[in-house]
């Protein structure tokens, strides 16, 4: 696809696309003049589908936002306080690096915690990336693991099929003759640029769609023919009652199991009830999950008999307290039915990542071997260090890409812990809770401001050249020209050895049908070459003896080697079902009757874009309830309320409505913290309620979690 800038005097258009964390890439035409983005529209992308959402849309309010840091800002209050003043970048740098190199003599580099969120996903600029290269050349420091969004999806991948790469092209859906959106609301989180489009056409063309889900979602109410609503945390059991009808009549695909499975009758025995004497039907499975028997047999014999179909899993369920239990036991489910490696079908469970050649591989990260931490008991890490047996106490904090602080779980608890770290630096664009705590602000650029490539991470097909619209703020620096200043004070004088555009040219050589970056440049929009859809695991389906799946087995793993060797019940080696803390069954809920779910919202992107007034719609920030739990509160549509729990409170306002079921509540996570001088947080942030601990795979748990909602 040709670009066609134009250009002349003090006007032009460019092309380029987001880099946000959703998934997808939309194609962005930026309109200039005189240096300041006039508007922003979405780009021609042809049958690609690119069409790009208001958040895009909406970033020249970002971009030239009055509240954008322009200056390097060094603390003057106390911590978390906000009070800053502003400073030269000489003078910031030099600081940032004085206190590194003290920390590291007096410490060790053991003591230098890093952690680099998914603010900015980019090739060049990513914000994974460019820490990770100082300091693994700086030593062995200190970081976290555990993806906050998709570990359950991650470890369940990497047990059942040996990888995380198991995406499908979103037009693999034009083939499927009943698909299933379970726990996934694509409308919203995007997931893809043309996920939107090939569900639409999908249901044009008279595809059954059911959505299983505790709310109607905004996916379900356009495209789902029915809803099936389930209670928090018990999927699994759902999943597990569908497997038992399957078995019992005979309906599942025997040979597909046969031929490339393994442990199939391990799992037979516990759906049955040979192993436990418990039959895990779905009478058994209706007073867990909250659907009727009929319900649950229906959708199992529909999805059985239906050939391909695809149950497209979301990584919500499995941010809950067993969530890696859910996507492996939807994978078996994808594998009884013969879905996996067949056009129109889907792993259901995956990770659902497209693999684009291993361009990890590619990036100029040298190997080593961090200290590791666990996301969740990250703040526990900064305020008990070596005493509670973590690799050493925190000394020296860099923030790069993440509102942290906001966005982990148990936001009071790291309220306390940021006043352990000697020292803490963050890069970012504005003044988020989490930069209130910092002792130096670096302020960033944005991705209008520089040149750069997009690579979604969902349905592969594509990759666009992220051309600068406008020259940067002559107070701001990216990520990349930071820490090379910062490396230069150091000592690190190979950080960054290379123009930006020959580390551009040699990362992208590891993408399979890398034009080059000239070609790149030269196009709006670079096509891959190849036959779509891609389906993840066609080779292993049609040559298994050639292709095994890089499993112990060379088979998916309905019993998984990687996990049996653990030998921890809560990690089984075929997917159970393990009632939740902070479930249905939880004493606790007694005093926190109501189950706190926490979707992403539709105008933002993580925590990005809440401080944007544009963006803010008051609907998706209010907190569900269905009207028999308002009613029991005498709580009416739009009432200010207090969420709370024993970890924290909220205000917020009530959405009281039919599309979330009973004992569930629902509020969009991401909204920025604004705390009252009491601790109560009059901004909505949902971490304030939240606990702190992972599943035992490390899956984030965000969306178990007890409440209760009273009127004010």
């Amino acid at each position: 696809m040709e670009k066609h800038p134009v250009s002349g005097g003090d006007k032009k258009i460019v092309t380029t696309t987001c880099s946000y964390d959703c998934g997808g890439r939309c194609l962005l035409e930026i309109h200039v003049k005189n240096n300041k983005v006039n508007s922003i529209r979405s780009g021609y992308t042809g049958d690609l589908h690119l069409n790009a959402c208001p958040r895009g849309l909406m970033q020249k309010e970002v971009l030239h936002s009055p509240r954008r840091l322009r200056s390097p800002l060094k603390r003057t209050g106390e911590r978390g306080s906000g009070e800053f003043k502003p400073v030269s970048w000489d003078e910031a740098l030099d600081t940032v690096a004085g206190k590194l190199k003290q920390t590291i003599r007096d410490y060790g580099t053991g003591s230098v915690y890093f952690v680099g969120g998914s603010g900015s996903l980019s090739v060049l600029n990513d914000v994974r990336m460019v820490p990770q290269r100082f300091f693994a050349m700086l030593g062995k420091c200190t970081t976290t693991w555990g993806g906050e969004s998709l570990e359950g999806a991650l470890q369940s991948s990497l047990a059942t099929f040996g990888t995380q790469y198991t995406a499908c092209t979103r037009d693999n859906m034009l083939h499927s003759k009943y698909i299933i959106l379970w726990g996934w609301n694509p409308v919203a989180t995007r997931f893809g640029s043309d996920t939107y489009y090939y569900l639409d056409k999908v249901k044009q063309a008279g595809t059954r769609i059911i959505s299983i889900d505790p709310r109607r979602t905004r996916t379900a109410r356009l495209f789902a023919h029915e809803w099936i609503p389930v209670i928090p945390g018990t999927d699994t059991a759902m999943l597990i009652a569908m497997a038992q009808v399957m078995i019992e009549e005979g309906i599942y695909d025997t040979d597909y199991i046969e031929r490339y499975t393994h442990g199939f009758s391990d799992y037979r025995d516990y759906v049955m009830g040979a192993a436990d004497g418990i039959e895990k039907s779905p009478r058994w499975a209706e007073p867990i999950c909250g659907v009727p028997a009929g319900t649950i047999r229906k959708t199992a014999r529909d999805y059985a008999r239906a050939k391909p179909a695809a149950m497209m899993t979301g990584w919500a369920p499995g941010r809950s307290a067993y969530g890696e239990q859910f996507h492996r036991a939807a994978s078996v489910l994808a594998a009884m039915t013969g879905n996996i490696g067949v056009k129109g079908g889907f792993v259901a469970g995956g990770a659902d990542i497209m693999d684009l050649g291993r361009i990890e591989d590619k990036l100029p990260v040298p190997h080593m071997e961090h200290n590791l931490v666990h996301n969740t008991d990250f703040y526990d890490a900064l305020i008990n260090g070596r005493k509670k047996g973590y690799p050493a106490d925190c000394r020296f904090l860099y923030l790069i890409g993440s509102n942290l602080l906001n966005q982990y779980l148990n936001l009071n608890k790291g309220i306390e812990a940021f006043k352990k770290p000697g020292f803490i630096v963050i890069n970012e664009l504005f003044l988020t809770p989490t930069a209130r705590f910092a002792d130096v602000i670096l302020p960033v650029t944005h991705y209008l401001e520089k040149d750069d490539a997009g690579l979604p991470w969902t349905g592969g097909r594509y990759m666009i050249y992220m051309n600068k619209a406008v020259e940067p703020d002559a107070g701001t620096r990216s990520d990349l020209e930071i820490f090379t200043g910062i490396a230069k004070r150091v000592g690190l004088k190979e950080y960054n050895d290379k123009p930006d555009e020959e580390w551009l040219d040699n990362i992208l050589a590891g993408s399979p049908g890398f034009p080059g970056l000239e070609h790149l440049k030269s196009r709006a929009v670079h096509r891959f070459d190849g036959q779509y859809p891609r389906v993840a695991f066609t080779e292993q389906i049609s040559d298994p003896v050639n292709n095994p799946f890089p499993t112990p087995t060379g088979k998916i793993e309905i019993y998984s080697r990687r996990f049996a060797d653990l030998k921890d019940p809560l990690i089984p080696p075929i997917p159970k079902y393990i009632p939740a803390w902070e479930g249905r069954d939880d004493a606790k809920r007694k005093d926190y009757p109501l189950q706190l779910i926490t979707p992403h919202s539709a105008r933002r992107i993580n925590s990005q874009l809440d401080n944007i007034k544009k963006m803010k719609k008051d609907d998706g920030d209010f907190i569900w309830l269905n009207p028999r739990d308002a009613r029991n509160r005498d709580i009416r549509d739009g009432d200010a309320v207090v969420v709370f729990n024993s970890r924290g409170c909220l205000r917020t306002r009530a959405r009281v409505t039919g599309s979330i079921m009973e004992g569930v509540a629902s509020l969009d996570t991401g909204q920025w913290y604004d705390p009252d001088a009491g601790g109560t947080d009059n901004g909505g942030n949902a971490n304030v309620l939240t606990l702190d601990r992972m599943s035992p795979a490390g899956a984030f748990t965000s969306n178990t979690c007890l409440v209760q909602v009273e009127k004010i």
